[in-house]
């Protein structure tokens, strides 16, 4: 592979754009390393919390008990 080709692992390029000021390069380069260090954890984040299962509220949904029979027979008499 070439220098030139994309790597798969390789993170999107990031569209920055300066709209003020006279950063140096230097500025420009730290700038852009903190950014991407913040996008990078963030995405490792919400990959974290896509895979964690179900929410709280999904949990909730499942039913109390087993469902009530109907049929004859099924309720002959009160035991409590």
């Amino acid at each position: 592979m070439s220098q030139l080709e994309p790597r798969d692992d390789a993170p999107a390029p990031l569209d920055i754009r300066i709209v003020g000021g006279n950063p140096s390069a230097e500025d420009i380069a730290a700038t852009t390393a903190v950014l991407s260090a913040a996008l990078e954890e963030l995405a490792e984040e919400r990959g974290r919390l896509d895979d964690s299962g179900p929410s709280a509220w999904q949990r909730s949904q499942r039913p109390f008990r087993s469902p009530i029979s109907t049929g004859t027979g099924v309720w002959r008499s009160f035991s409590g």
